[in-house]
């Protein structure tokens, strides 16, 4: 299958694009960042994983998506705020049959990328693998778990079959699912409850459970996310998210979230398609969401302060 990962330079990108190319895979990672595809280009993808040990891939990258032609799939992990841009520039490696599968953060991707590609290309899915970009062409992977992905109407479907034969082959833990919906909502909680609140107080993952104060906080993120969920007929419960989080976060001793590393980082956020997605959706249900609403001013005061500051 030939496959370009959007973003590929990046941590996520860099990781899936990395395990389907050492599995056989024609991959081309895509990136705007010429110093990742240089890096990668000339010294191969290195992956470094939990265990300390460090495997160099080597991998096609390319910021020129005319250079790279049509393609079976394209893997979309570029932060929400380029979504638009990647996709536009994306446009010389669409075939006929061409999907593009999104496995980015947050809600409403999906959206963005049907308004300019056509809603029949979009699958849409979710990852519980995380890492850390640790320079050009330079990945630590951090956390492993499982990935789910689905046609949006949640049937059945050859290409569909496709990525998921060729992510299991890749070694990444793949399933299919009918209900994806559901599981992009049972990830957004975890994230509407863990990024902003990890990059607010520049705690470590596992350090979230420590606190009575962010245990609390969380608690109450994950409240509102429930009855947002509920008003919109997602099936989530409290109980089993709250149960799957705090697990999970005991597992990543010394993951940094994704939003953690963009506020070190200087970068934008994806504040407004995690917990501004469940106040925009709490407004459009009547279901208050004043947890969520004050992460929202809380990350865009912060990143407002540090992006005015850039040269």
């Amino acid at each position: 299958m030939k496959i370009a990962v959007l973003g590929g330079g990046g941590a996520m990108g860099g990781l899936f694009g990395g395990y389907l190319a050492r599995a056989g895979e024609d991959v081309v990672l895509v990136d705007v960042s010429h110093a990742s595809v240089n890096a990668i280009e000339r010294n191969g993808l290195a992956i470094e994983e939990k265990d300390g040990s460090t495997a160099t891939i080597r991998v096609k990258a390319s910021s020129k998506p005319k250079d790279v032609g049509p393609v079976d799939l394209i893997v979309n992990f570029v932060k929400c705020y380029h979504t638009e841009a990647a996709i536009t520039a994306a446009s010389p490696m669409l075939g006929k049959d061409t999907a593009i599968l999104t496995l980015q953060n947050g809600w409403g991707n999906a959206d963005r990328i049907a308004a300019l590609a056509g809603r029949s290309r979009v699958m849409v899915g979710l990852t519980y693998h995380s890492g850390t970009l640790l320079g050009p062409g330079r990945v630590k992977h951090s956390g492993n778990g499982m990935t789910h992905v689905g046609e949006l109407d949640g049937s059945s479907s050859p290409r569909l079959e496709a990525a998921v034969a060729a992510f299991r082959k890749a070694g990444i833990d793949t399933t299919p699912s009918s209900r994806i919906v559901d599981e992009i909502w049972k990830k957004l909680a975890l994230n509407v409850c863990t990024l902003p609140t990890a990059a607010l107080l520049h705690f470590p993952a596992h350090e979230l459970i420590q606190h009575e104060g962010t245990i609390a906080l969380m608690e109450a993120l994950l409240a509102e996310v429930v009855a947002v969920a509920k008003a919109q007929g997602i099936n989530l419960d409290h109980a089993e998210r709250w149960q799957a989080i705090t697990g999970l976060l005991k597992q990543a001793i010394g993951a940094r979230a994704s939003m953690l590393q963009d506020v070190e980082a200087g970068r934008q956020t994806e504040i407004d398609v995690v917990n501004g997605a469940i106040v925009e959706a709490g407004r459009r249900h009547s279901v208050p969401t004043p947890f969520n609403d004050a992460m929202v001013w809380m990350i865009r005061s912060l990143q407002a302060r540090y992006l005015s500051q850039r040269p």
